[in-house]
Order: structure tokens, then sequence, then C-alpha cells
């Protein structure tokens, strides 16, 4: 008893300096991870720069990045870019809240739910596949040449994967997490709260990534058509006018948020779902 009483001191010491250093090496992986995002698009910049300075492309289509920058400087300093930017932004925030949220309660509705599921299913899997650029023209008709129909195309984009990601996270619990619930006479809205809700959550923040993808696309295509402001006006404008640097601004800028949004929902998974295998 004397000899596991003296080494039981060591023992945790080494348990919690194991620990410390499967911490610290994880700490290290997600740096690097966390650095090489930022390296890759500069690399390719300065690829792209180098072979535009050497005439391996053609600089009519593909402007050297630095022409490109010196675009940017013009148009934030005379507003244009903020203005358009803003525009987008709004849209696709408003969308997002207009698709996302309905689709999050939807799909969670739909994995609880059977005879839910039987009737709403079927028609996601006929509407799904119908491309969104198809779905314009009937926007157009519908809510006008304004801002709803820009709206509703992000909403459009965000709901199916949110709410398909969402039933399927729902469907995807150990079903003896539910049968606790219901041993237990959990409400619909505490069985929704404490059991679909955090047990669906990687695959909902799977889903939201993906929409938030998808708005980005729709967004541009809808401000194409019937718009005075929006990067995607921007872009379609500048082509009109054979103004590619502009273009490939306005191309740029919503690459950059896309990016951005995918650090910050990647952020976002982290807290709030730690216990993710991805995480």
């Amino acid at each position: 008893m004397t000899k596991l009483s003296a080494s039981a001191p060591a023992t945790f010491v080494s348990v919690c300096s194991a620990d410390d250093r499967r911490r610290t090496i994880s700490l290290r992986f997600l740096m690097s991870e966390r650095i090489m995002m930022f390296i890759s698009p500069v690399v390719l910049l300065l690829i792209w720069q180098v072979a535009a300075e050497l005439g391996v492309i053609d600089q009519r289509f593909f402007p050297a990045p630095s022409r490109i920058f010196a675009n940017f400087e013009e148009l934030v300093a005379n507003g244009t870019l903020w203005k358009n930017t803003l525009a987008s932004l709004q849209r696709f925030a408003l969308g997002c809240l207009v698709g996302g949220v309905p689709a999050l309660f939807l799909g969670i509705a739909m994995g609880m739910s059977r005879p839910l599921r039987a009737i709403v299913d079927p028609l996601i899997a006929v509407t799904y596949p119908v491309p969104k650029s198809a779905i314009l023209p009937l926007m157009l008709l519908i809510f006008g040449l304004g801002e709803g129909s820009k709206i509703a195309m992000v909403a459009i984009g965000a709901f199916y994967p949110i709410v398909i990601n969402s039933t399927a996270g729902v469907l995807s619990i150990n079903k003896i997490y539910l049968d606790v619930g219901t041993h237990f006479r959990a409400t619909r809205w505490q069985m929704f709260r404490t059991v679909a809700l955090p047990g669906a959550l990687p695959f909902i923040m799977t889903g939201i990534k993906l929409g938030a993808g998808l708005a980005l696309v729709l967004i541009a295509l809808a401000e194409m058509v019937g718009a005075n402001r929006g990067l995607g006006f921007m872009i379609w404008n500048s082509w009109e006018v054979l103004a590619v640097e502009t273009m490939y601004v306005g191309i740029l800028v919503i690459a950059f948020i896309g990016f951005l949004l995918t650090i910050v929902l990647n952020e976002l998974e982290a807290w709030l779902v730690p216990w993710s295998k991805r995480n």
C-alpha cells in the first residue's frame, strides 16, 4: 500500500504532462492550419502576378493583381465599393434570416415527426434540383425588380441546405436519447431544445456553411438583373463597359466575403460543437 501511495503523485504528474503535451501539439496544429489558410490565397496571387508580368497570361482578360489592387484603392476612395458591398451584405443577411430560420425549425421538426417528414420531404425532393438561376425570372415576376426578388433568391439559396441537413442531423441522433426524453414525458419544446437541436448541431452547421455559400452566388446573380447597386451589379456593369479590373475587384470581394464567412462559421462551430470529431 505504501508503494502505491508513493507512486500515485508521480503517476498523476506523468498523466498531466502527457495531457499538456497533447494540448500543446493540438494548439500547434491549429495555428499551422490557420496560417496555411491565409498563406495559400497569397501564394496564388503571387503566382498570378508573376505569370502576368512574364506574359504567360493575357492581361486583357487576366490583369495583374497589382492593377486590380490599384483599381480597388480607387473604388474604396470614391466610395463606390463600400456602397455596393454594403447593399449586397444587407440583402445577404436579410435573405439568410428569412430562409435560414424557418429552414432550421422545419428541418428539426421533420426529423422529429415522421408524418410531417412524409408530407414535406417529397416537396423538397421535387423543388431542390431545379436550378436556382431558373427561378430568378419567376422571382422577378412575383416580387418585381426591387429588393424583394433579391432577398427571395438569397432565402431560397439558404433554405434548402439548412432544412436538408437539419433533418439529417436529427435522424442521426441515437434513438436512445429520444427514448429517454419520451420516458420522462418531455414536451415537444423540451425535446427540441435539449435533444434534437444539440444533437443535430454538427449537421446544422454544415447546412449553414453550404447555404451561405450558395446564397453568395445567388445574390451576385440576382443583382445582375434589375439592380442599381450591389457587387453583382458592379460586376455586370463593369463587363458592359469593359472595365475588367473593376469586374475582378467585385469578384475578389465576393470571394473574400466567402473566405471570412468560412473562418467565422468554423470558429462558431468549434465553440458550439466542441465534441464534433471535425474539431
